[in-house]
């Protein structure tokens, strides 16, 4: 009887004990895969892992260059004469319309700002702080002039550095009757020197010219809006 007693004891303590019944997970169908269970969650995340260090990397590609859209001109003069480029770089004017030299990329370089660059020497034609004519191997502030129209339906062509230092008379580029380059302080807007008429050929797509600094001769008058020296400075610190 104790022995009885005391196994009826031990079921009792051992159905109290026990964990309740697990309720019944939803039915799985026959021959579908098994979830993975959280080890194998976490070890496919590490694999992943090290398969994307393994990787390399593409280069990113760089973004193309800004195009600016100019034209290949000649550029007739006032009195009948195209502006002319030779190979080292000498201006003047020619009456053969269908030289070499007489072709020009005219690349926009700012609102209504241009540069005139010859297409067969490559050269810049510029106007220094004396107002002379010259081409220029780098593109420099002094290869940047202005372009108006005037009355006559005609191109000017500004100094976009230098002017008139009292009057603020702008300095154009001109050939005289003899096909010479005129320096700017001498070339009225209202002459036939300044007055030039791009004949266009085709437009093409330029690069942006990298811009060099320009070396300005001792006594060349300062750009305007440029404040006055204070005073006792001494000219050569100007």
């Amino acid at each position: 009887m104790a022995a009885l007693a005391s196994s009826l004891i031990r079921q009792r303590r051992g159905g109290k004990d026990a964990p309740p019944p697990r309720a019944p997970g939803p039915a799985r169908a026959p021959g579908a895969p098994r979830p993975p269970s959280l080890c194998q969650q976490q070890l496919r995340g590490l694999v992943a892992k090290v398969r994307g260090c393994g990787r390399r990397r593409r280069p990113r590609e760089k973004p193309p260059e800004p195009q600016l859209r100019g034209a290949i001109a000649r550029l007739r003069g006032g009195h009948g004469h195209f502006l002319h480029m030779g190979l080292d770089g000498r201006l003047d004017g020619t009456w053969e319309e269908a030289g070499p030299g007489t072709l020009f990329n005219l690349i926009p370089v700012g609102l209504r700002v241009v540069a005139i660059q010859g297409t067969r020497a490559g050269r810049y034609v510029a106007m220094n702080g004396a107002g002379v004519v010259y081409a220029s191997v780098h593109f420099t502030p002094e290869c940047r002039f202005k372009e108006c129209v005037f009355e006559n339906y005609h191109v000017l062509y500004a100094s976009a550095l230098y002017r008139q230092r009292r009057s603020g008379r702008a300095w154009y580029l001109g050939l005289d009757r003899h096909g010479r380059p005129m320096a700017g302080p001498r070339v009225r807007k209202d002459k036939a020197a300044a007055h030039f008429l791009p004949q266009l050929l085709e437009v093409a797509l330029y690069r942006e010219p990298s811009l060099h600094e320009v070396e300005e001769p001792p006594g060349t008058p300062p750009p305007p809006g440029t404040p006055p020296p204070p005073p006792g400075t001494p000219p050569g610190d100007l």
